[in-house]
C-alpha cells in the first residue's frame, strides 16, 4: 500500500514533470496487458475481442481523467442551479472552452494507450483477422497460393492452427502488424502536431510573459499542495474539538471556519484579468478581504464579482487544471 501511495504522489506532480510520466505509465500498463492478459480467441470473436482491448481501456482512461480532474468538478459543481446563466451564449462558450482544456489533459492517457497498442500490433492483428469483409480478406490474402483457404481460415492465423502454410501465415500477420504500426506512428505524429499548434496559439495569445507564466505555475503548485495539508490540519482540529466536547460533555471551543459563500468564492474557476495581479481565486479572496466596523466584510471589486468561467488556454494549469490522482 505504501508503494502504491508513493506512485500516486509522483503522479500528482505531473504538472512539473509534464505529461511524459502519464504516457510512460500507460505504455507500461499496455505492455503488461498485451503480454499477460490478452489471448486472441482465434474464432468469430476476434474482431470484437481485439477492438475491446484496443478501445475500451482507452475509454476507461479518458473517463478516469475527467473524474480525477479538480477542474471538472469546479466546472460542474452547482451548474444545474445556474441554468439561467448557462443559457447565455458567452457563458456557454466559456464553459465549452474550459471543458476543451480539461479534455486535452484527460486525453493524454487514452491516446498513449491506443498509440502503444497500435505499435505493438497484437490487438489490431487479432481484430483484423476476424473482420467479416470479403474485400479486406481478399486484399490481405492476395498473392497467396491458396487464396480461398486463406480467407476462410484467416481468423486462426494469430494462433498458428491453420492449414495454410506457415510462411504465408507469417506474411499475412506481418502485413497486419505493419498496418497497425503505420496507424500508430500516424496517431503519434498527429498528436504531437496538434499539441505543437495549440501550444503556439496559446503562447501567441498569452497576455503575460513566459517568466511570469513560469512563476504562476510554481505558485499554483505550491498553493495546491499547501491547501491539501492545511485543510487536513484544520479538519483534524475541528474533529478533535467536537469529540472532546461530546465525550467530556463540555461546551465546544470557538473555532472559526469559512462560510459556504467563502468556500464557493475560492472554489470557482479563476478568470484571468490583466488589471489585477491575482494568481488564483484564493489569492483574490485574501487580497479583497478587509475588516470594517469591527465586522468581517468581503470587499469585492468589479472583476472579482464576475463569475470565473473563462481564461486563456495558456493558463490551464491555474486552479489545478492538471489531472489529480
Amino acid at each position: 500500500m505504501d508503494k502504491f501511495t508513493t506512485v500516486l504522489n509522483i503522479a500528482r506532480k505531473q504538472t512539473n514533470l509534464g505529461f511524459g510520466l502519464v504516457a510512460l505509465l500507460t505504455a507500461g500498463g499496455e505492455q503488461i496487458f498485451s503480454s499477460v492478459v490478452f489471448k486472441c480467441p482465434c474464432n468469430q470473436l476476434n474482431l470484437l475481442y481485439g477492438m475491446v482491448f484496443l478501445l475500451v481501456p482507452a475509454l476507461a482512461l479518458l473517463l478516469l481523467g475527467y473524474i480525477l480532474s479538480k477542474k471538472t468538478w469546479k466546472l460542474f459543481t452547482g451548474l444545474c442551479q445556474r441554468r439561467a446563466e448557462l443559457c447565455r451564449w458567452k457563458r456557454l462558450v466559456a464553459a465549452g472552452t474550459v471543458l476543451f482544456q480539461i479534455s486535452t489533459t484527460a486525453l493524454v492517457a487514452p491516446s498513449s494507450w491506443v498509440a502503444v497498442a497500435l505499435l505493438n500490433g497484437n490487438y489490431y492483428e487479432c481484430a483484423m483477422t476476424g473482420i467479416n469483409v470479403s474485400a479486406y480478406s481478399e486484399h490481405v490474402c492476395a498473392g497467396r497460393s491458396s487464396v480461398v483457404q486463406c480467407q476462410e481460415e484467416l481468423y486462426t492465423f494469430p494462433c498458428g492452427s491453420s492449414k495454410v502454410p506457415q510462411a504465408e501465415r507469417h506474411d499475412v500477420l506481418l502485413t497486419l502488424r505493419a498496418e497497425s504500426q503505420i496507424l500508430g506512428w500516424l496517431l503519434i505524429a498527429s498528436i504531437m502536431l496538434s499539441n505543437l499548434l495549440l501550444s503556439c496559439v496559446a503562447r501567441c495569445m498569452s497576455p503575460i510573459s513566459y517568466l511570469q507564466l513560469k512563476f504562476w505555475r510554481a505558485y499554483a503548485q505550491e498553493e495546491s499542495n499547501m491547501m491539501d495539508s492545511y485543510t487536513a490540519k484544520q479538519a483534524k482540529e475541528l474533529a478533535e474539538r467536537n469529540l472532546k466536547s461530546f465525550f467530556n460533555q463540555t461546551l465546544p471551543e470557538n473555532i472559526l471556519t469559512p462560510s459556504n459563500r467563502d468556500w464557493q468564492k475560492i472554489s470557482s474557476l479563476y478568470k484571468f484579468s490583466t488589471k489585477d495581479h491575482y494568481y488564483s481565486t484564493l489569492h483574490r479572496y485574501v487580497e479583497t478581504f478587509q475588516e470594517m466596523d469591527n465586522e468581517m466584510m468581503r470587499m469585492a471589486s468589479v472583476k472579482s464579482s464576475e463569475s470565473a468561467d473563462n481564461h486563456p488556454a495558456v493558463l490551464t494549469f491555474v486552479d489545478d487544471g492538471r489531472m489529480v490522482l
